[in-house]
């Protein structure tokens, strides 16, 4: 079975989803006074370390694919690795629409000085989700199998 590959408009469309939802919740929760909880520091670094380890995961297939390995490869483990990969980047594309949600919020009342210092992590916690979002496209990329012809196909035979 062949896995379809994640298509960057599918990306878009779960980072505007969970930007919507991001900004209406979090519009709804500061109308009263309150303020967007400050975001945490450790999200950015872990975001940063699952990107990372995407494509430590990935790199085997790769170097696999490209005649470099000097082992074989496991069918399964390079599937997993695929899945990986697309799950990391939905994640990190919902994951940058959910903290852009935030940040609108945060930005639209930058009067407020507890707004201004939740800005910039806001901000940073996108980027990390971006690379997140990033690491799993290029590791898709890697695990990618070209097609063969149909005339190589009938020589095999």
């Amino acid at each position: 079975m062949r896995h379809r590959e994640i298509r960057v408009q599918t990306l878009l469309l779960a980072a505007a989803a969970a930007g919507i939802a991001s900004f209406v919740v979090f519009t709804l929760l500061t109308r009263d006074g309150s303020l967007v909880p400050r975001p945490p520091t450790f999200a950015g670094v872990l975001l940063l370390v699952m990107g990372g380890l995407v494509l430590w995961l990935a790199r085997p297939v790769r170097r696999y694919l490209q005649g470099q390995a000097t082992t074989s490869l496991d069918p399964l483990r390079a599937a997993r690795t695929v899945v990986l990969a697309q799950a990391a980047a939905l994640t990190g594309s919902a994951a940058a629409g959910w903290y852009a949600g935030q940040a609108a919020v945060v930005a639209a009342d930058l009067s407020l000085v507890a707004n201004r210092s939740r800005l910039v992590p806001l901000v940073l916690l996108v980027l990390a989700s971006l690379a997140l979002a990033g690491a799993g496209l290029v590791a898709q990329h890697w695990c990618r199998v070209e097609p063969r012809d149909e005339d190589e196909e009938e020589r095999d035979s």
